[in-house]
């Protein structure tokens, strides 16, 4: 009876794609939620590719995934993925729908997926990842995961025996996860920008969790992440199995080792969320058995998506899409901090508003006060541009983090952003956005064009 269910449910899974395409809407997860309505254990019948790798985490798994996926293109290899859908078990579903024919008989040998951390339990009583990937974990939505060390218990309750390891040595909250399982450690030695001292508005990790002693810390990268080590025990952040080290911005080029050796990479992008996913797409690709020369090759021939970074030049101005995954405080305060950081003056367009809660819930802004607006508060940032839902909280946040009122201009409504620029020649244009509002964010970024061809022509 139950295979009978699951063969009804993707027979009527597979219609629904076809209706989809028929009719000209995306849908990405649906046929997955058609599935799982009619055979709630769907996950535990569908045939799978016998390898599959996993990448969870709070800040990076998208990246991580997308570099990864378009290294194997490269390689001429087809695996499976869920790039198209989204993370949960619903999306999942239908990337394995995708998988397999009317039969049910999967046409892969190999899957990569993306995997939200919170939907372990869903995922991993039916799916066991041969190897899992665990990029960091730090503070996200406190409506839906409450802390990071929450989230860490249930993937160690959660995971697979089975499942190889590859975690981030200097998160101690990822790198602790799930201690009976075998496991292999990546990161980034020390480098000329880290501090000893957290200059973060949120640290979630100085309490030792053997002993309850104060953590010290030989270098701080951001947040928590960084070596420590406990004066009282010993507890102290793993030895790395494959090591960044000697990061050069300027020639956008990191050297990686393991036991067999060093190689050196190109880096795709200088911030620092991105140049751990260099490294973590590495020693991924390393654990899979590929040589570094090999992934040396690969990492030439792809890019950032563009839908997380991009910039280009128009008449004098540099735009610039950087998103900021709302309700996320250290994923705000990560990209403020680069922001900043970069040479010249700017102005900034704030819009990292969740569109999606508007919908059903109320957000909850707490995270606000969570992410380090004080970065924003440089003399290179000439103008910042509250909008949206939440321009007023963001007002208000920017006023307790010390920035002038001549600074900030407020605007209702988004794509009407853009006529509050100040525009000088040379300076770069910021526009954030968050994870449900990439075509808003496109369409503001075309309102900054057309301003600037109109004031050109005046």
């Amino acid at each position: 009876m139950n295979k009978l269910r699951y063969l009804i449910a993707l027979w009527a899974a597979k219609l629904s794609v076809i209706a989809l395409k028929i009719t000209r809407h995306n849908g990405t997860n649906f046929p997955g939620v058609v599935a799982l309505k009619i055979c709630p254990d769907f996950l535990k019948y569908v045939q799978k590719p016998e390898t599959i790798i996993g990448v969870t985490g709070t800040n990076g798994k998208t990246t991580v995934c997308n570099l990864a996926i378009d290294m194997f293109k490269a390689d001429g290899r087809l695996v499976l993925d869920n790039n198209m859908g989204s993370n949960i078990n619903s999306g999942i579903s239908t990337s394995f729908i995708n998988g397999v024919n009317i039969f049910g008989k999967c046409k892969y040998d190999t899957a990569l997926i993306e995997i939200d951390e919170r939907s372990a339990p869903l995922l991993f009583p039916y799916m066991k990842p041969k190897v899992l990937l665990i990029n960091n974990l730090t503070r996200d939505s406190i409506m839906r995961n409450g802390h990071p060390e929450y989230i860490g218990k249930i993937l160690t309750e959660e995971m697979p025996p089975q499942t190889r390891l590859l975690l981030n040595g200097d998160d101690l909250i990822a790198s602790n996860i799930a201690p009976e399982n075998s496991r292999k450690y990546f990161g980034i030695e020390k480098m000329d920008t880290d501090v000893t001292e957290c200059i973060n508005l949120i640290n979630d990790m100085r309490i030792c969790p053997k002993c309850n002693g104060i953590l010290e810390y030989e270098y701080l990268r951001y947040h928590h992440i960084g070596k420590a080590v406990c004066p009282h025990c010993g507890f102290k952040s793993p030895e790395y199995d494959y090591a960044g080290f000697d990061v050069d911005t300027d020639k956008m080029t990191i050297k990686v080792k393991d036991k067999t050796g060093q190689y050196q990479f190109r880096l795709l992008n200088d911030s620092v969320f991105n140049i751990y996913n260099v490294v973590a797409v590495i020693a991924l690709f390393r654990e899979i058995g590929y040589s570094f020369e090999k992934i040396a090759e690969l990492l030439q021939q792809i890019e950032i998506v563009k839908s997380r970074f991009s910039e280009k030049e128009i008449n004098g101005y540099t735009i610039v899409r950087q998103m900021s995954k709302d309700k996320n405080a250290l994923g705000a305060s990560r990209a403020f901090d680069y922001v900043s950081g970069r040479p010249g003056d700017k102005e900034l367009i704030l819009m990292m508003n969740c569109l999606g809660d508007t919908k059903h819930w109320s957000e909850n802004i707490c995270w606000l006060y969570d992410a380090d607006f004080e970065f924003l508060n440089r003399e290179n940032i000439k103008n910042i541009i509250v909008t949206g839902p939440r321009a007023k909280d963001y007002y208000l946040r920017l006023k307790l983090a010390g920035i002038e009122d001549e600074k900030i201009s407020f605007v209702e409504k988004e794509l009407d952003a853009p006529k509050a620029l100040k525009l000088c020649r040379g300076e770069s244009i910021y526009v954030f956005y968050g994870t449900d509002s990439i075509v808003l964010g496109n369409n503001v970024v075309k309102n900054i064009e057309k301003e600037i061809a109109e004031r050109g022509e005046k």
